[in-house]
């Protein structure tokens, strides 16, 4: 945890700010070991970063004053669109993504999804996950997320309006012809499918629709490394 983030309404008065979150106050308690007058980095979710001044320490709260403005991480132009993992891979994969910075994230099924990942309660978590991830990365501004059960109806209705000559998609698949760009300092469309990858159907639907398929060399990654490797090569 790198910042607090806190809801603007744990900020309503100007003069002191409250921490009351159980999770947030055990952490604090246990690995930072606050004093009174010490300072304590704060994002205010959806607003600014603040550098803060600790006034009261109770079991139930602590009690902060702003002091300093800090500025926001900037975010990765990218939309992530991934085929839905498993459920425990997907805590990391959600945590890791909001770390580095993505702007967008769409959740797609596939044939090699199982249809019960849909029915996970880890899908009921994912605000906790971006929490997680922009403490993490001292962001406050969580990506949009959305969610599509039906993968032919996302490629055909949704995909086409995401991609321009200005705003190109890319789907990872270690047959392609062509190496993922590097650097490419524009805005993008990431696409990354399931363990297993997407069957030739997927992949001739997604370039139909104005993804082109770029394979990450020789060595079949797991989804969660697929991901980190490939941010860090696009975005520079």
């Amino acid at each position: 945890m790198n910042i607090v983030l806190l809801e603007p309404s744990q900020t309503a008065c100007a003069e002191q700010w409250l921490i009351e979150n159980p999770r947030q106050l055990q952490h604090l308690k246990q690995h930072v070991q606050l004093n009174i007058g010490d300072t304590l980095k704060i994002g205010i979710r959806h607003g600014q970063r603040y550098l803060t001044e600790v006034l009261n320490i109770s079991e139930q709260r602590i009690v902060l004053k702003p002091i300093q403005v800090e500025d926001v991480p900037e975010k990765l132009p990218v939309h992530l669109i991934l085929a839905l993992p498993r459920p425990k891979v997907l805590r990391r994969i959600i945590m890791d993504a909001v770390t580095l910075g993505v702007e967008r994230i769409s959740l797609i099924h596939s044939y090699r999804v199982d249809k019960s990942y849909w029915q996970s309660p880890f899908l009921q978590q994912l605000n906790d996950y971006v929490t997680l991830g922009l403490e993490q990365a001292g962001d406050t501004v969580e990506p949009e997320i959305q969610m599509y059960k039906r993968f032919k109806p996302f490629v055909e209705d949704v995909l086409p309006s995401l991609i321009s000559a200005e705003k190109p998609a890319y789907v990872a698949h270690p047959y392609a012809d062509q190496s993922m760009p590097h650097a490419i300092q524009q805005t993008c469309t990431v696409i990354v499918g399931p363990e297993g990858g997407f069957i030739p159907y997927e992949i001739e639907l997604l370039k139909k629709n104005g993804c082109q398929a770029m394979c990450l060399g020789n060595r079949i990654l797991r989804t969660e490394t697929a991901i980190s490797y490939i941010l860090g090569r696009l975005i520079v």
